[in-house]
């Protein structure tokens, strides 16, 4: 399994709404995705119509107990798309892991647990925070996807999860990648997001996906109605930069297999 996490430590960036469209749109290709979600509010558990009374079981028990990841995933209403749901018991889950000795590791044991090839993707849809779960995440992850607002504070926290991401590699994971970043909440009718975009691109050259994903009214709406924005609205300007983000995502599986 190749596994991904989709990470930036500032909210509203679209991580959730990228785990589930990306996921959506590799699974339409035939790929086998996984999607974890590893946020305490679980709206990407939400998004793809999981109630929260069907939660059986959660990311908190893949972390927490010995459950595996057989046992925790569930079928979604995309064919090709499971997810393992996200509880508020995920809240409390950074106070418990310190217990554990290999408390950074949880994530990457329970993967590691994994039999078969049930699954060609794992996804992991990080919380907007650089604790214990997104560092879980990232231990246990082959590549980072980095969804990145075009605003100016956004940048700065670029500069703190980049930083992350070398601790990350020099202590638990000198493997881990970063895959692409993702330019979202596109306006072009906003100089500054022209302006970010460039800056981003000056100093990250080709890390940065080509795609841009607009602000769109029809990726807001989605999940209100517990769908992917790409079978809720095809057709939106939103769902068609996702299918092309997933199309470079895709192109970019190969190295990243190769490097696993």
């Amino acid at each position: 399994m190749i596994c991904i996490a989709i990470a930036n430590q500032k909210g509203g960036v679209g991580k959730t709404t990228t785990a589930i469209n990306v996921g959506t749109a590799l699974a339409a290709t035939g790929q086998r995705v996984l999607l974890i979600d590893l946020d305490p509010q679980g709206n990407a558990s939400t998004g793809l119509g999981i109630n929260r009374a069907d939660r059986a079981h959660s990311s908190y028990e893949l972390l927490v107990t010995e459950l595996t990841l057989d046992e925790a995933a569930m079928a979604t209403k995309v064919p090709g798309l499971d997810i393992v749901p996200a509880t508020q018991d995920l809240s409390g889950a950074e106070i418990e892991l310190i217990e554990f000795e290999a408390r950074t590791h949880r994530l990457d044991l329970a993967l590691g647990r994994q039999r078969g090839d049930r699954w060609d993707v794992v996804l992991i849809d990080c919380p907007p925070s650089l604790g214990l779960l997104t560092i879980n995440a990232m231990v246990a992850a082959h590549a980072l996807l980095v969804p990145l607002q075009c605003e100016f504070f956004a940048l700065e926290g670029l500069s703190q999860l980049l930083n992350t991401v070398e601790r990350i590699r020099s202590r638990f994971n000198p493997g881990l990648s970063i895959l692409g970043v993702a330019l979202t909440m596109y306006d072009r009718r906003n100089r500054l997001t022209d302006q970010v975009s460039d800056d981003v691109r000056a100093v990250l050259g080709r890390v940065v996906f080509d795609t841009v994903i607009p602000r769109n009214v029809r990726l807001s709406e989605a999940p209100s109605h517990g769908l992917p924005a790409l079978i809720y609205d095809h057709r939106c300007a939103g769902s068609e930069a996702y299918i092309a983000l997933a199309r470079e995502v895709i192109e970019r599986l190969p190295k990243l297999k190769k490097a696993a």
